[in-house]
């Protein structure tokens, strides 16, 4: 879910603006795009028997507002999510209460999941809110257009109930 919302949101702005910044301190798309690279590269690589943070990992190259265009940054992007989802593929129940490392910090790989998606779904919001102030007024909405609440859950509702499921098979098609 979170792999498609940033998807459809830099789908939405030019390739120059997926380098601009607000300021010299705020990070462009690309940069949280290499930083979230870098971060599910090292989180991922060997995820139940090393630790998390891997010598070669170059975070601070992460940030970096280098002039890589939009088909390196998507090879990236695909790369890093990939890494995600053959790591998730490989989890079996009895996996989730093992202690693995962060930095040397020990976490359950149910605590380090959780961790990485909270960390994920954060800067996939800022690649969205990004995308939507440099898309020049012509921003499609990825929820709930304004003004449409009662439109959007008259339809929900108009369904049957059903639960939302989210299996191998969805990870392997996203």
């Amino acid at each position: 879910m979170y792999k498609q919302l940033g998807e459809k949101a830099m789908l939405q702005i030019d390739d120059d603006q997926l380098s601009w910044q607000a300021n010299e301190d705020s990070n462009s798309v690309i940069m949280i795009v290499k930083h979230m690279w870098g971060n599910m590269m090292s989180r991922w690589t060997d995820f139940l028997t090393t630790d998390g943070e891997k010598p070669w990992r170059h975070r601070d190259a992460e940030f970096e507002n280098e002039g890589i265009g939009r088909d390196a940054m998507m090879k990236k992007w695909d790369e890093g999510w990939q890494c995600v989802f053959n790591a998730l593929n490989n989890i079996s129940d009895d996996d989730l209460e093992k202690i693995i490392y962060i930095r040397n910090e020990g976490h359950t790989v149910l605590e380090a999941i959780n961790r990485q998606i909270a960390h994920y779904s954060y800067h996939v919001g800022q690649i969205v809110y990004i995308s939507k102030l440099r898309s020049k007024d012509e921003w499609k909405s990825l929820s709930i257009p304004r003004n449409k609440s009662a439109e959007y859950n008259a339809e929900k509702f108009s369904q049957e109930k059903e639960r939302k499921h989210f299996t191998d098979d969805w990870i392997e098609k996203k």
